[in-house]
């Protein structure tokens, strides 16, 4: 895999992500778009959004926003579902992960779609809740890791 990691900068960018987060919460999983994109879809400094990029194709997106003082949220993170068996996910989750430490934070934190959970679990993080919660009708859990 030769992916290219682009960090968004321009507005033709956001609206890529968004497109690929569209694709794949609101047309798959029935997320209702007014949930999906919200106040961090912008250019800016309150998120750092992400994409991959596969032999000239944008392939995957996520974003990056402050949680806590040293805390990362991860978020929107999104593979088009013909791409989903060749690690882009991870790619993209090591990548915003790795941004996270050049912004001088020390945790990451997600909420996982309870599907995804064991997906997570393999690249070190831990599930912090007690038991999995609705986030726009789909089960999630929320899960830290110390970077």
């Amino acid at each position: 895999m030769a992916a290219e990691i682009i960090s968004v900068t321009t507005e033709e960018q956001l609206q890529q992500a968004i497109s690929i987060r569209t694709k794949v919460f609101v047309e798959e999983q029935k997320v209702p778009l007014d949930l999906e994109v919200d106040h961090y879809d912008k250019l800016g400094d309150t998120a750092h959004h992400l994409l991959i990029c596969e032999h000239g194709e944008i392939v995957a997106t996520g974003r990056l926003t402050y949680y806590e003082e040293d805390t990362a949220k991860m978020q929107r993170i999104a593979v088009l579902k013909e791409h989903r068996a060749a690690g882009y996910g991870r790619v993209l989750l090591l990548a915003l992960e790795e941004r996270a430490r050049e912004l001088g934070l020390r945790y990451s934190l997600l909420d996982a779609q309870c599907q995804a959970e064991k997906f997570y679990e393999k690249l070190g993080y831990e599930t912090i809740s007690d038991e999995p919660f609705d986030d726009a009708g789909i089960p999630h859990v929320r899960m830290r890791k110390k970077l």
